[in-house]
């Protein structure tokens, strides 16, 4: 019987160990299992190669459980090992010391196992002692058993292992009782082991019978030794890789299309990433792609190997060439990830063109599935933006899909402003926008629908994009006024009637939470409406984004901002205008005139005053002034409230504008069509 101590300078390791693998410690599991495969595997190519002439046998891995006995038994029939090779691969463990592997490893001391050599040792985050027995392949080998209790000594002698292999035993600790449950067991090996080469068995298959699940006969085996994506994609039909999606991702809609990862230099890869059908609002799913290395799962954070507007993506990428740590598994920057990247990145823009290009009809019936993917890819890597300006889509409200060329080249000769931009015109919301779509067709113009969750960021990417480019939306100034072809026109108002009508059309403009209106003239068409609500393009479009950006909720927080824009040139509006005039014009002008004049004397006195700084007579004068103007225009406002709160046609005209926006609700509502009825009836 052989005795000593492990083969570190310090006593210890295991609480290392405990201390930084803790929140992982359910992984001693997949390093247990996957070593076990490593040992099958090596023994299937000794046997290939002709180093190994005896018959290989049944090759699975067994994971058993004894609750009475405490153990968790992992067992192989793969090369097995002599008293050598744990000697050296157990026992003679490289540490420079505890102090400067704590120092060293303090931040990153997920990365312990994986680096280190340390996988087996992942078994005394769970287990108070741990037995290895094992056979070697090699002829005429001795079994051999080892056993340790997680301090630095240890004991090896003979063993009773009758057949190559190794069992590994686990006395399981009392804090970590539920790894001797079969469900938790089944639950890890499930996650980790579910697409390992080797037969993976725990347990028995179940069935129903007298009220309840009893075991079979039969062994249960927990994987699939052959997963789709390291099969080639020519022998893989459509429904193969729908049925393997739906393995994955149980009681999911199917994939509208998938792509098939495979290269073999400069590093190796293979996977299957698939374009999952999107329903709710968007949001960034990260843990949907699946990381393995030689098909054993490692992790489904994958940040860094995928990049981030990928994560909308789902399936499995394998690869033995990313650097890992095997604890909580996160993946270091390094240039062989950042190469990966950027090929995972080339193959999807790669492909979508391929679909593109091959069936633009079914193309455009996912698009509307497909936008949100794209455009998130446009706005967050740059690579993929400029693939994607070949296959990216425009809709416009009929319906009609369009590249960014053929749009340009639909929209340029009746699109063109007068300084040779060209516009674009969009709609959000082709319901409640539907006036305005109609007076823009009427004009000649098309209307794009721009009605995603990132069409407000996406909309500044194209006119990054796009030379001499701009977006404007539809509703946002009068038709006239969207693409200018000519300097607008001036409304024929003198400065009495403009002070009148914004006053008259201000003073009833109902009270609406959180918004503020601004009216103003414009001389548009006769045939146009008399009263058209805009929203100011900028503010608009910061509000938008400052909905899914919290950095700019200063934006969120201002009010809606509206401009009722009055249409001097509309019949309507011209009749309302001279009914005015006659009616206050007399009473208003002198008040008027008087507070031209007051406004000048204020003005005058600051002017005299000496390096513009008002002495304590001169302050009071302005003082009085500004006050007897502050009375008059009080006075002035009261008369034009006053006969206008007699006009329903004024409140009409506004409450028409308002209601063609869906800003017209409860009861303000309730009172215009109240109104209406009486308007009808006269």
């Amino acid at each position: 019987m052989q005795q000593g101590k492990i083969g570190v300078t310090t006593e210890n390791i295991f609480p290392v160990i405990k201390k930084f693998l803790y929140s992982d410690h359910e992984i001693f599991l997949r390093e247990l299992v996957s070593n076990a495969v490593d040992a099958t595997q090596k023994i299937k190519t000794l046997s290939t190669f002709g180093d190994y002439k005896d018959e290989l046998g049944t090759l699975d891995v067994r994971v058993t459980i004894d609750k009475e006995a405490g153990t968790l038994t992992v067992s192989d029939h793969g090369i097995g090992m002599t008293a050598a090779d744990i000697d050296k691969y157990i026992n003679q463990i490289a540490f420079s010391g505890a102090e400067e592997f704590l120092e060293k490893y303090k931040d990153t001391a997920n990365s312990i196992i994986g680096h280190f050599g340390l996988g087996f040792y992942s078994a005394f985050m769970v287990a108070k002692k741990v037995v290895i027995n094992s056979l070697s392949y090699q002829e005429d080998a001795e079994p051999v058993r080892w056993e340790c209790d997680g301090s630095p000594e240890y004991t090896m002698g003979e063993g009773d292992r009758k057949e190559r292999g190794t069992d590994i035993i686990l006395y399981i600790d009392d804090d970590d009782k539920q790894f001797l449950e079969q469900s938790t067991i089944d639950g890890l090996l499930k996650k980790y082991c579910r697409f390992l080469p080797v037969p993976v068995i725990s347990g028995k298959e179940q069935e129903w019978k007298d009220g309840k699940m009893v075991d079979t006969d039969k062994d249960n085996v927990i994987n699939s030794t052959e997963p789709q994506w390291m099969k080639k994609p020519a022998d893989l039909t459509r429904e193969d890789y729908l049925n393997f999606y739906h393995e994955l991702y149980p009681g999911q809609d199917d994939p509208m299309f998938w792509i098939h990862l495979n290269v073999d230099y400069p590093f190796t890869l293979t996977g299957i990433l698939f374009f999952p059908k999107i329903h709710n609002n968007f949001e960034i799913t990260k843990n949907r792609i699946q990381l393995y290395c030689n098909q054993v799962y490692v992790t489904d954070s994958v940040e860094g190997v995928v990049p981030e507007f990928m994560m909308l993506l789902q399936g499995v990428i394998d690869s033995p060439d990313i650097p890992l740590n095997v604890s909580r598994s996160y993946l270091q920057s390094d240039t062989a990830v950042k190469k990966i990247s950027t090929y995972i990145t080339k193959k999807v823009s790669d492909r979508l063109e391929e679909i593109f290009k091959t069936d633009r009809a079914d193309y455009e019936k996912k698009w509307d599935d497909i936008k949100i993917f794209i455009e998130y890819g446009m706005l967050t890597n740059e690579k993929f933006c400029d693939a994607a300006m070949k296959f990216v889509l425009l809709k416009d409200t009929q319906g009609k899909y369009f590249t960014l060329e053929e749009y340009k080249a639909l929209v340029e000769p009746e699109q063109t402003d007068k300084d040779g931009n060209i516009i674009y015109l969009y709609s959000t919301n082709p319901v409640e926008q539907y006036t305005y779509i109609n007076a823009a067709n009427d004009h000649g113009y098309n209307v794009l629908l721009m009605d995603g969750q990132l069409d407000s960021h996406f909309i500044g990417l194209l006119e990054q994009k796009l030379e001499k480019t701009r977006l404007v939306r539809v509703d946002s100034d009068v038709v006239e006024n969207l693409i200018r072809k000519v300097d607008a026109k001036t409304p024929n108002l003198t400065p009495l009637d403009r002070n009148m009508l914004t006053t008259a059309f201000r003073s009833q403009v109902p009270k609406v939470d959180n918004t503020n209106f601004l009216v103003e003239f414009q001389a548009m068409a006769e045939t146009a409406s008399p009263i058209v609500i805009t929203q100011n393009e900028y503010m608009r479009r910061m509000k938008d984004m400052a909905a899914m950006q919290p950095g700019m909720s200063f934006y969120g927080e201002l009010p809606d901002s509206y401009n009722l824009v009055v249409n001097t040139e509309n019949p309507l509006v011209v009749k309302l205008r001279n009914k005015v005039s006659e009616a206050i014009g007399a009473q208003v002008e002198p008040i008027a005139n008087d507070i031209e004049a007051k406004n000048k004397q204020a003005s005058d006195i600051r002017s005299a005053a000496k390096d513009g700084k008002l002495d304590a007579e001169q302050e009071q004068q302005v003082k009085d002034l500004e006050k007897e103007v502050e009375d008059l225009r009080s006075k002035e406002e009261k008369i034009i409230e006053s006969y206008s709160n007699k006009q329903p046609e004024i409140k009409q005209l506004i409450d028409l504008a308002l209601l063609g926006n869906g800003l017209l609700k409860g009861e303000q509502l309730a009172l215009f069509i109240k109104r209406s009825y009486k308007i009808m009836g006269e």
